[in-house]
């Protein structure tokens, strides 16, 4: 799966989870940028993201993300050592 794919994927889980059509995720992308990601939804997205990748995150690599850009090379990283 390449880095597209991904994005393409955590750009449905937020549109899901945040229940909004109008959602186009960048790398650059933070919570200030989306209407409705708080701490709350936050959680909700980790979460979907790791049940559709099936993948687990530490609490340390969430709380190190900065935007989405940065939670995709994690979920891609995780990803790798899964195939590995």
């Amino acid at each position: 799966m390449n880095s597209e794919q991904v994005m393409q994927d955590v750009n449905k889980i937020f549109i899901d989870v945040l229940d909004n059509e109008a959602i186009v995720l960048s790398r650059e992308t933070t919570a200030a940028d989306v209407e409705d990601w708080d701490s709350l939804n936050h959680i909700q997205l980790v979460v979907g993201i790791e049940k559709h990748f099936k993948v687990k995150f530490t609490s340390q690599e969430i709380r190190s993300w900065k935007n989405v850009g940065e939670m995709c090379d994690a979920l891609a990283n995780s990803l790798r050592a899964i195939s590995a």
